[in-house]
């Protein structure tokens, strides 16, 4: 008999096959699963098989996130970081901190800051002079669309009252017109063109750094939302994937999604085709090309079908901005699928998703239907008329849980100018699932945590883990099952990455054990459960302490 290499008894296996069954018992050999299920599978039990007690934890297949930025995440945590934190005080004396432990840098770069912790959404140049007087600084939000930077990065920018805002951007400005310190969306390139370059070596350094991290909770596999670089200046982080995935370093499976130029039409396609070529190697995809349709709703740049209002509730001149014009969007959809491309969206507002949606039924009337596998990301808002069209085009919700709960950022930010009646479609999870939509789950970081425990305790409780409030839209939650259910199998279509995402017979061994199993517990309790042990193909990435 062919013992397993590896066998997993003593608590429960969760295999998230069509009927969510579960079992007691899970055997893998050469990295893949061999059987699943109860005592009769311990007879694949040999003197060399290394035996996993799970002691009553619960065994899931490894956490995909289906749209996060992994290099870009890792790099900022090298950088001045002002995650977790919402207190100005705190930000100055972390940014005080870091430009004086760091003098011979030229620029002081990094970011992780809230909206909702300045009036309007904006901070000052002014406060950032007080900090770094003598050196530019340029400092990202936390949603990665807009840039808090100081009077000497502007001047260095050339960016003055006289510099007229992008088309797909805004400076904001003060009484006089003179920019204030807070650039938004592609108005961050008027300064951000002049920031030092990261360099390949730096970047390595950040992919690994984020590899280390998303393995400890629990994800085998990611798309990262953003190869080729951005209009908005991000780099390119192809080169870290690239080196990792020669040298046996990049540990986990990526599908990278490849930039589409926003001024630009289908003359970047054969640059596309070869970057597929060339960028398809090893445990790295880049199959899938990303289109950002909009912006985000707490700076009004998110596409909508109807105004933003004003501080009054009365309507304004601004529906948001649509970065495409939707006839040609369709023909751009039309001919990336025709070549094999899934198709990766960034819509936020409604009237961004039905042009997605309309670009990818324009596909399918002109291709027929394709295993593409179009997603959606981020779906803030989304018209009721739009639900049951994810379900008829097979285009996959692909949602960041996180960000649908009551905090300052939305309460403060984006209800009042959305309006009662817009405010109640936002993330519109359980309609979406009630439409027959599939749902995917990613984190966005680092916009939001990478945690996927926490993102399904928002998913299930509509609250924010450790924060007091009614939940958000409670009617639009989803259940325990069906919230894991969008981070492992979900994830997994959306990747194309068909034998994992479940634990069946020829499945590869991609597989995470929690420190509980959640179902025991209440729903408040959901984000307290860590990750203690990570495999991918069956091999050990993660092993938390005391495991």
């Amino acid at each position: 008999m062919n013992h397993a290499d590896l066998f997993f008894t003593g608590g429960p296996v969760m295999t998230m096959d069509p009927a969510r069954s579960r079992v007691t018992s899970l055997a893998v050999r050469d990295g893949r699963i061999v059987a699943a299920g109860h005592d009769e599978v311990k007879e694949l039990v040999g003197p060399r098989t290394e035996v996993v007690d799970l002691r009553g934890r619960l065994l899931l297949p490894g956490f995909q996130d289906a749209h996060v930025h992994a290099v870009m995440g890792g790099v900022e945590l090298g950088q001045c970081d002002l995650t977790g934190t919402t207190d100005v005080r705190e930000y100055v004396r972390r940014i005080g901190e870091y430009a004086a432990a760091h003098p011979g840098l030229e620029w002081i770069t990094g970011g992780g800051w809230s909206m909702e912790s300045f009036d309007g959404g904006v901070p000052t140049r002014d406060l950032l002079d007080a900090i770094v007087p003598d050196r530019p600084a340029y400092l990202i939000n936390r949603d990665h669309h807009g840039a808090w930077v100081n009077g000497r990065a502007l001047e260095l920018a050339g960016v003055t009252a006289a510099t007229p805002d992008p088309a797909d951007g805004r400076v904001e400005r003060d009484a006089d017109g003179a920019p204030a310190g807070m650039l938004q969306e592609g108005a961050m390139t008027l300064v951000g063109a002049h920031v030092p370059a990261v360099t390949a070596r730096e970047r390595l350094a950040g992919l690994l750094r984020a590899q280390r991290l998303l393995h400890g909770l629990g994800i085998t596999a990611w798309q990262d939302a953003l190869l080729g670089g951005a209009d908005d200046g991000y780099p390119d982080p192809s080169d870290a994937y690239l080196s990792a995935a020669d040298d046996g370093s990049l540990t986990a499976t990526v599908v990278g999604a490849l930039w589409w130029g926003r001024g630009k039409g289908t003359e970047q396609i054969p640059a596309l085709l070869e970057r597929r070529d060339r960028l398809t190697r090893g445990r790295l995809r880049c199959t899938t090309v990303k289109i950002m349709l909009d912006g985000v709703a707490e700076n009004f740049t998110a596409a909508m079908t109807s105004p933003y209002l004003d501080a009054c509730g009365h309507a304004t001149g601004n529906s948001g901005i649509g970065f495409f014009d939707p006839d040609a969007l369709k023909e751009h959809v039309a001919a990336l699928d025709a070549l094999g491309f899934q198709v990766h969206f960034h819509a936020l507002g409604d009237r961004a998703v039905r042009e997605a949606l309309d670009a990818v039924q324009a596909a399918r009337e002109a291709n027929g239907w394709r295993d593409t596998r179009p997603h959606l990301a981020h779906l803030q808002v989304v018209h009721p008329d739009d639900l049951h069209r994810f379900r008829r085009l097979g285009a996959t919700a692909n949602i960041q849980p996180l960000w649908a709960a009551h905090e300052p950022q939305m309460d403060e930010l984006t209800i009042p100018f959305l309006g009662p009646e817009r405010a109640a479609l936002q993330y519109p999870f359980g309609n979406l699932l009630r439409a027959g939509a599939t749902l995917a789950a990613g984190s966005d970081w680092p916009v939001s945590s990478p945690d996927p425990l926490k993102g399904v305790h928002v998913a299930v409780n509509r609250v924010v883990p450790g924060r007091r409030a009614e939940p958000f839209l409670p009617g639009q939650a989803l259940d325990l099952t069906a919230a894991l259910a969008a981070y492992t199998a979900g994830s997994a279509y959306v990747n194309h990455l068909d034998d994992t995402g479940t634990l069946r017979p020829g499945d590869r061994a991609d597989l995470v054990v929690l420190d509980r199993d959640p179902f025991d517990g209440p729903p408040g309790a959901i984000a307290e459960s860590r990750a203690d042990l990570t495999y991918v193909d069956g091999v050990r990435v993660h092993t938390a302490p005391g495991a």
